[in-house]
């Protein structure tokens, strides 16, 4: 294994910023134009070669939204999503509507042909998990999820620190995603039975990024949580505002993970941290501090990544394209999305049961 100041010195830039897309054009498709979706679609249409036939959403308002977003493509608007997976001038589609549907479009797309750019999570329970992977496993084409923190080339820098040995072995892992609530207008994201719950429609970003760092997934998990200021808002709410979960990984690893949604602002935020036996790292912001022993100099964080960040939402999007073209296997591929979206099942039911839940429980 190289030392710390080893990895340190050879780390290099994320590969996938100096990738070249080829020049065969990839003709697809987007299903869901809510404020996830009309992300994707920005990225669709900025991505280079690429040109949008359809968008398909069942709100004629997030259809016109789509149709401006995409206007210089001149999209066609449909309302039926069956509709867009048989037709046969398509070569990938994007999914991004709410949690529940992802597992049947997701699986019919693949079953079509199709490649998929599947949002995070895979579904809402394990049979939706087995559903997608069942798919992926007999597909023609590439699934990838939407775990768009992968490709921000400051986190990269710091996983690539980790994977080269740059803070010694994997000690403790720790993650918060602290903010206010959701936006009101999301109807199916308070309905747990829709949206997972929160653990499993948001947690799963920084609990695959400590899979990815780990690589591997967590084997037991317990946790604690409810509904403590938000009760019944808005009415039928079925969604913890608040909660927090401890994961056991392999070789006696910890990551403590909290999630909230009545931090006032500006103060906690997001964290994504990781110990070894040699330093730390802040993911978020790409900086490792070195361990000294008590009464030796401080050594100075250092800064593991230098130039342009760039937009991680449009290197995703461009990077699927370029997967599309090759048939190769995407950074975060059906595997990975598995052990982020079962991670969260199985933190989910070890709040809800009041006990330790095992890997195994939820991989069907």
């Amino acid at each position: 294994m190289p030392t710390r100041r080893q990895a340190l010195a050879t780390l290099a830039a994320p590969a996938f910023l100096a990738a070249q897309p080829p020049s065969d054009q990839v003709r697809a498709a987007i299903v869901g134009v809510g404020g996830r979706g009309s992300a994707d679609l920005k990225s669709i249409v900025g991505a280079p070669n690429v040109k949008l036939i359809a968008v398909c959403d069942i709100d004629p308002d997030a259809r016109d939204r789509g149709a401006t977003i995409g206007k210089d493509h001149k999209p066609e608007l449909l309302e039926d999503w069956r509709k867009l997976v048989e037709r046969n001038d398509l070569d990938a589609v994007i999914i991004a509507t709410p949690v529940d549907l992802h597992a049947e479009m997701a699986s019919a797309a693949l079953d079509a042909g199709l490649s998929v750019y599947l949002e995070k999570p895979m579904g809402v329970d394990e049979q939706d998990v087995k559903t997608v992977m069942d798919a992926a496993s007999r597909a023609k084409g590439v699934l990838q999820l939407g775990f768009q923190l992968r490709y921000d080339p400051v986190r990269r820098a710091a996983i690539d620190l980790i994977h080269q040995g740059g803070i010694g072995e994997i000690a403790y892992m720790q993650g918060n995603r602290h903010g206010g609530d959701l936006p009101r207008d999301k109807d199916w994201i308070f309905d747990a039975s829709r949206s997972g719950n929160i653990i499993v429609e948001q947690a799963v970003h920084i609990l695959d990024l400590m899979n990815w760092a780990t690589k591997t997934h967590p084997l037991r998990a317990m946790g604690s949580g409810g509904i403590n200021v938000y009760k019944n808002v808005p009415p039928g709410r079925t969604i913890y505002d608040n909660y927090a979960v401890i994961y056991e990984y392999p070789d006696d690893v910890r990551l403590t993970f909290t999630h909230i949604y009545i931090d006032p602002s500006g103060f906690t935020g997001i964290q994504e941290r990781i110990w070894g036996s040699e330093g730390a790292v802040d993911l978020p912001s790409g900086t490792f501090y070195e361990l000294t022993e008590r009464g030796e100099e401080r050594v100075p964080p250092r800064k593991l990544f230098e130039g342009d960040r760039g937009n991680m939402n449009q290197l995703a999007m461009n990077a699927f394209f370029e997967h599309v073209r090759a048939r190769t296997e995407p950074l975060n591929n059906a595997l990975y999305g598995k052990y982020a979206t079962l991670a969260a099942i199985m933190g989910r039911k070890a709040i809800d049961e009041k006990r330790f839940v095992t890997w195994d429980e939820v991989d069907l």
